[in-house]
């Protein structure tokens, strides 16, 4: 692992401090050779130093990354919570917002869909947005292209219907199965399908991956927990725990 060679490099630099505060550069190679051996002896004779030292440079970075993330999410919160396009459930007055970005033929937002429907029906008090964001091939762009085409020619109400059945749909995604899926839900598949090449679709798109660009998201699942972001799938009780420490301040 990378990070772990880094770990190492800065441990050993680390150890090599107090020699350096007396000019490594004027050692002898006699004494460099010594100091060296010395540091080698040492770690090879306390093997739990390495293991203790990158456990907690790791969990350094990890926090870095949570600054930063709780940064991007306060500088963008807007564009996140109220984009004027995303679809909106739960309690609109909740005290906590989750957002996900989310792809339909992700495996792990497939894992996560019952969860987080769980988490909002059982909580009571979530704001919930969704975010359509395509990112794994061409069955991916056209379902988010057919969601967002049903939510504007028909509604938030339909949209989640649709959205739920696009989670848990097994086949392949095509103009056949979109049309059955639609005269699933007694909805006129033309429209819809001609609709989701239109501009204002695409517009919803590229504003969410630009959003996502902005805020260094690069796959799916990745929820927004008030001002925390969360990559990838975590399962329900974490999630729980997540708003709990939102909602606590």
């Amino acid at each position: 692992m990378p990070f772990r060679r880094l770990a190492l490099a800065a441990l050993l630099s680390g150890l090599a401090l107090p020699v350096l505060a007396q000019d490594l550069t004027a050692m002898t190679d006699e004494e460099r050779e010594a100091f060296r051996a010395e540091v080698r002896a040492y770690l090879l004779d306390n093997p739990e130093v390495l293991t203790e030292a990158i456990s907690v440079l790791e969990s350094r970075e990890q926090q870095r990354q949570v600054d930063a993330d709780q940064e991007l999410v306060a500088r963008n919160l807007q564009a996140i919570v109220e984009d004027g396009h995303s679809w909106v459930g739960g309690n609109p007055d909740g005290d906590v917002t989750v957002v996900e970005f989310m792809d339909y033929r992700c495996h792990y937002c497939r894992q996560a869909f019952q969860e987080v429907e769980d988490l909002v029906s059982g909580d009571g008090n979530v704001r919930f947005i969704l975010k359509e964001f395509p990112i794994l091939g061409p069955q991916s762009d056209l379902s988010s292209r057919f969601a967002i085409a049903v939510q504007q020619v028909h509604g938030a109400d339909t949209y989640k219907q649709v959205h739920d059945a696009l989670m848990l749909m097994e086949s392949d995604v095509d103009e056949q199965s979109l049309t059955r899926l639609a005269e699933g839900f007694a909805l006129d598949p033309a429209p819809l399908l001609d609709r989701m090449d239109a501009p204002e679709v695409q517009a919803v798109i590229d504003e969410n991956r630009a959003l996502a660009q902005t805020l260094g998201i690069s796959g799916t699942p990745t929820f927004v927990f008030g001002d925390q972001m969360v990559r990838g799938y975590v399962p329900l009780t974490v999630m729980q725990d997540i708003v709990e420490e939102e909602r606590a301040g």
